[in-house]
């Protein structure tokens, strides 16, 4: 362990942190007051020095945790003292913006809300959004296949990614960094690296796909009173606005209630006793005409019962009112003890029984104190987070088989799009099957033989 902190050391200089340097650092934003657990980070602000690395790491057997900007909920940047944390932070670089070719060349640890804001100064737009916005660097997005309120229309991350770089465990560099569409020779490898947590390899620069900037927005807050209405809504909406249909997103009445009621500073935009509230949007290029399309939507609906009430939005202010109530899960959860998350994934016409059944049984657990519920209905992702008086082992296993038991036999997903962590491995058996775990233990053993790439993420280290 010193020779890697000699080695390290040599190559990094001050971009070694060890000692008391890491009391200053943490491995989630929500955990600020506790201290890093590593033998030392690392700091490096090239592909060359992240190869160094990882060559003097596999070389030594160094475990090695990566870290970005560490928004993970499902413990993928949780450390132990034996790790060597690599953060990504100083590969911060935008390194181009091609109009013509309407992409992106960034290196990893650039924050998505620069790339959105890059993006529109050039007229262009990179329609990846969620609430971490501000924080999440997009080599961590990259490496969770990270979703958002907008894969409705536009897609998971890796939809958006055209062209990727990646260093291996023992410190071989991958460069797929192509600005073409279409590439159909052979493997398509840099997708190997896509949603595989950091297991496979480091991601450390990408291209990013943008599209041409909508210049107009429409937005509606609407109260319906069942999930069939939900869901007759989304069939109307997704008819009358077509492919510019961009956000459909439901939140139960639970969830609703906090966001909008104190200690939050949210008001809220409808009254509060509706069981489900939807956001609809609708981004394209014809401010007037989509205007007309929405209160014709919304008229009809109303006429036809599918909804109890709607707010429009009318003005920029009333716009981000609006998506805060829904983005700012943490004023939600801040109200919370003792909170466990859950983000899966169910056949969208059975989310409302099945969502029905499993709020039921948490009502009946003693040990449950609330829970909400909120998710991006469009495409079947629903969260939850439950809050409950311990973190005893025997009622956290309890609430996950609430949650998780109906979701194998409907076929279901214990995760839509955080990934797995070390949290939820004992549970990736009711969403995939042995023989797919067993290919991703083989190609987990090809590409990193000695284990070192965060460790007993996704798969337990053998």
């Amino acid at each position: 362990m010193q020779e890697v902190k000699d080695r390290l050391e040599q190559l990094l200089g001050p971009r070694l942190l060890t000692g008391d340097a890491l009391q200053q650092r943490y491995c989630h934003i929500w955990q600020m007051d506790k201290p890093l657990q590593a033998v030392a980070l690392a700091l490096p602000k090239s592909t060359e020095e992240v190869s160094k690395i990882l060559s003097i790491c596999h070389e030594l057997n160094q475990p090695v945790s990566i870290h970005g900007g560490l928004t993970n909920l499902v413990g993928g940047t949780e450390t132990k003292q034996e790790e060597l944390v690599l953060s990504l932070e100083k590969m911060n670089a935008i390194e181009e913006l091609d109009i013509q070719s309407k992409t992106m060349t960034v290196q990893s640890g650039v924050i998505l809300e620069q790339i959105q804001s890059h993006s529109k100064e050039n007229d262009l737009f990179f329609p990846l959004n969620f609430g971490a916005k501000g924080s999440a660097q997009i080599g961590g997005i990259i490496s969770t296949n990270a979703g958002g309120l907008r894969v409705f229309r536009y897609g998971m991350t890796r939809q958006l990614v055209l062209g990727l770089e990646a260093v291996l465990a023992d410190g071989t560099v991958i460069n797929s960094m192509k600005k073409i569409i279409k590439d159909n020779s052979g493997y398509d490898l840099k997708q190997l690296f896509v949603g595989s947590e950091g297991t496979l390899g480091i991601v450390t620069r990408a291209i990013l796909k943008l599209q041409e900037l909508p210049t107009s927005r429409t937005t509606a807050f609407v109260a319906v009173e069942s999930y069939n209405k939900v869901m007759r809504l989304l069939r109307l909406a997704e008819k009358s606005f077509g492919g510019k249909l961009s956000g459909f997103e439901l939140v139960w009445q639970n969830f609703y209630k906090m966001a909008t009621s104190p200690p939050s500073l949210m008001k809220p935009p409808l009254e509060t006793e509706a069981p489900y509230y939807v956001l609809i949007e609708s981004l394209g290029n014809d401010k007037e005409g989509e205007h007309n399309i929405l209160m014709t939507l919304l008229e009809e609906a109303l006429e036809s019962d599918l909804i109890k009430d709607a707010a429009l939005a009318d003005t920029q202010s009333d716009f981000d009112w609006f998506w805060k109530i829904r983005e700012d899960v943490h004023a939600v959860k801040s109200q919370f003890n003792l909170d466990q998350h859950f983000d899966i994934s169910l056949p969208i016409p059975l989310i409302g029984h099945q969502l029905a059944e499993i709020n039921r049984q948490l009502e009946g657990l003693a040990g449950v104190t609330r829970f909400v519920t909120f998710g991006h209905v469009a495409d079947g992702n629903i969260h939850l987070i439950v809050d409950k008086k311990n973190s005893s082992p025997e009622l956290t296993k309890a609430i996950n088989a609430i949650v998780y038991g109906p979701l194998k036999a409907i076929g279901g997903s214990v995760s839509a799009e955080h990934g797995i962590g070390t949290h939820k491995k004992a549970y990736l058996c009711l969403c995939r099957t042995e023989e797919e775990i067993g290919l991703m233990k083989l190609l987990k053993k090809t590409m990193d033989p000695k284990g070192i790439l965060n460790r007993g993420r996704i798969l337990d280290h053998s």
